[in-house]
């Protein structure tokens, strides 16, 4: 059964997106992409090498995948949009993770910052594809101001933590009519699939794939995760109740 999804104009056989930073070594960062079976892979563009001068990595994952470049280490809209105008040259592609963090010790994003650039980025033609925190509203406005998809986070950047928030997240889904990707605090399997199991129509994730012990395991094993929570999402899941049902029917049983 066929069951992509679509950001702007692309359309994608997998759910989950990767990134490419903190690998032990470029082999097992391109084992482990291949393993996630994801087709999406961010590149923190003012942590490589575009000038030229040895091989970068997006030389190593261009031609097979679709290429997402991010504006990490950014504190201000002006830094964010300046950085995405390199990218759009460096990378020939007008598409870009919009990240605007507002201080190191959480690394949140700044919103106000966030909205500029956001505002400013796609009025310049961008797809842009925001991180931003877990509220509804934030991500109502970033929808309205025309961005692509929402990208809440389930907690902090490479905390591990899952999703703090599901009830947010929730919202999240069901106000806006952008795709919802799940951005950071995805520790295990586990928590992928609970946020497909929301609704959620994908996730990105880094940390948990490249500093587990074995990050080709660790990366099949977020494959199957998003693949069982979306697949539970569709079949629906039976309601919460507090007493119990009993499986069996009564019709039929002996002295009843």
């Amino acid at each position: 059964m066929s069951d992509t999804f679509t950001i702007a104009d692309k359309t994608f056989g997998s759910r989950l997106l990767i990134g490419s930073s903190g690998y032990p070594n470029n082999q097992v960062m391109m084992d482990a992409i291949e393993a996630s079976g994801a087709e999406i892979v961010t590149v923190a563009i003012r942590r490589i090498n575009v000038t030229g001068g040895g091989e970068s990595v997006i030389d190593m994952i261009g031609d097979k995948y679709h290429i997402l470049p991010n504006t990490a280490g950014c504190y201000t809209a002006r830094d964010a949009v300046l950085t995405a105008q390199l990218a759009r040259e460096a990378v020939e592609s007008n598409w870009i993770k919009l990240e605007v963090i507002g201080d190191e010790e959480t690394l949140y994003p700044d919103v106000e910052h966030l909205l500029a650039a956001a505002d400013e980025l796609v009025k310049d033609g961008f797809i842009v594809l925001p991180y931003c925190s877990d509220d509804p509203i934030t991500c109502r406005k970033l929808a309205d101001i025309g961005c692509a998809a929402v990208m809440p986070l389930g907690a902090p950047i490479g905390s591990g933590m899952g999703l703090r928030n599901p009830y947010n997240i929730e919202i999240i889904r069901d106000q806006v009519s952008v795709p919802v990707i799940v951005d950071a605090g995805i520790g295990t399997a586990s928590d992928a699939a609970i946020a497909l199991e929301l609704g959620c129509d994908a996730i990105l994730l880094n940390t948990a794939i490249a500093k587990a012990r074995d990050p080709v395991a660790m990366a099949t094993a977020m494959n199957y995760g998003v693949k069982a929570g979306r697949l539970a999402w569709q079949a629906g899941r039976i309601p919460r109740k507090l007493y119990a049902e009993a499986s069996s029917p009564k019709a039929g049983m002996v002295g009843g």
